[in-house]
């Protein structure tokens, strides 16, 4: 059992009648908040920040500082806390089952969110269900000379056992390359890893996840063929997958090109990897929640394995869900907390097809010229069916930006849906081809 929130000795205020529910949306940034309120009887809801994207996920992490900054906002608040939801990694993945403990809103529990969010612990429980596990095992990053794990093989991947999306992992497929990933991974595990080992000092673990810890590095065989990711929820003990999604790389590049909805995979695999998801969630334990889980799956041999789970829904398939189903995936992340049916709509939406495209630069550079207001809103004129947000500002080093994986550098989503894959690339390369981006390089010697 974890250690359980103190509750709030703050005076229950339920909400009135015909007034709006007050949701507190952790990490509610601006392109979220306009999706948000595109979700069913948004009429019906008042959405509220707590916490801002900047304090949650940029720079150092204190948590327990961040857990009383929240508390002290809805503690002032006046009026009726009747949910408290988030679609972020941790920390805020995290404080919502604290925060909704605290304050008597529902959702899943801390223990579900922390056996999911810990690489090692999610794969030592998937192990029990499902045999589509890559080897893995820790590697000693304490030790003179770090060595891989008995029976794990190259080409390999090394990663914290908790980090930001692609934050310090590594493919490696050699005993050099083995050892520059191990010196990076030392150097910056503390970031992210500190704060989740004090989260779990809360609650009581395992023996053999007590002596992991929070900031320890797996290691696990690469697995092979092509990425993809299924999405779903957890509602009264039943496990629902409402969809699946291509991830298509850049060539010869670890580095996502675009997730694609629908799947273009067969019924008979996707189902597989529905049946999979199942039996994975209800062995860590989630319910009223949202999830992702990407796989991967070789065609050529017909296995599917399991990447990464993750205790929330993705809200960078948000908008391909709304244009192809007709409502963004918030729907069901905001119907699982207020005790709503969460389920989606099935084609209902004005597209076939829809894309999240990451268009990025694979060196480091200063931006010299990045689109403005101006640029974007005339390519989402001129190209109907298209969304654009810009990650990169004039003058910005791009090494300098937060949340990058370890091989490129993101300077814009474009979301982008069509009738057919075909106009989908089509109306891609129109908008990229509009885009004014310049860069002066940079010395590798300055980097």
């Amino acid at each position: 059992m974890s250690q359980q929130p103190t509750p709030s000795t703050r005076p229950v205020r339920p909400a009135e009648p015909g007034q709006p529910k007050n949701v507190f949306v952790i990490g509610l940034d601006d392109e979220n908040t306009e999706t948000l309120r595109d979700v069913p009887h948004a009429e019906e809801y008042a959405f509220h920040p707590l916490l801002g994207h900047d304090e949650l996920q940029h720079g150092a992490v204190d948590f327990e500082e961040l857990l009383d900054r929240a508390q002290r906002r809805l503690d002032a608040f006046d009026g009726s806390i009747d949910a408290i939801v988030g679609y972020w990694d941790f920390p805020a993945s995290v404080l919502v089952p604290l925060l909704s403990a605290r304050y008597g809103t529902r959702s899943t529990s801390l223990e579900s969110i922390v056996r999911c969010e810990h690489k090692y612990w999610s794969r030592l429980e998937q192990r029990k269900v499902t045999d589509a596990v890559p080897h893995f095992g820790l590697v000693d990053l304490d030790a003179d000379d770090p060595r891989p794990p008995e029976g794990v093989r190259y080409p390999m991947w090394l990663k914290p056992v908790k980090s930001f999306s692609s934050e310090l992992a590594f493919g490696v497929k050699d005993d050099e390359e083995f050892r520059a990933a191990v010196a990076e991974i030392r150097e910056g595990i503390s970031r992210i890893g500190g704060p989740f080992d004090t989260l779990m000092r809360r609650m009581e673990l395992p023996p053999e996840i007590a002596e992991v810890g929070g900031a320890a590095c797996l290691a696990e065989e690469a697995l092979s063929g092509e990425q993809y990711a299924v999405e779903g929820y957890v509602h009264n003990g039943e496990v629902t997958v409402y969809g699946a999604l291509d991830s298509i790389d850049y060539a010869d590049s670890p580095c996502f090109l675009r997730h694609q909805y629908p799947s273009a995979l067969p019924e008979s695999v996707t189902a597989r990897m529905a049946d999979v998801s199942k039996r994975v969630m209800r062995q860590l334990g989630m319910d009223n929640a949202t999830f992702s889980i990407e796989f991967f799956y070789d065609a050529r041999t017909d296995e599917l394995g399991v990447l990464e789970i993750n205790p929330r829904h993705s809200q960078s398939h948000a908008e391909l869900f709304e244009y192809v189903d007709g409502v963004p995936n918030h729907h069901c992340m905001v119907s699982l907390a207020l005790g709503r049916d969460p389920r989606m709509p099935d084609h209902k939406g004005e597209y076939e097809v829809a894309a999240k495209w990451y268009h990025r630069r694979f060196a480091d550079g200063v931006a010299r010229r990045a689109p403005d207001r101006a640029d974007v809103e005339r390519v989402e004129r001129d190209v109907p069916g298209v969304k654009v947000e810009v990650k990169v500002s004039e003058g910005q080093r791009l090494s300098e930006l937060p949340e990058q994986d370890s091989y490129s550098f993101e300077l814009a989503h474009v979301f982008v849906a069509a009738q057919s894959e075909t106009e989908l690339l089509e109306k891609y390369d129109r908008v990229i081809a509009a885009l004014p981006f310049a860069f002066d390089d940079v010395a590798a010697e300055a980097a």
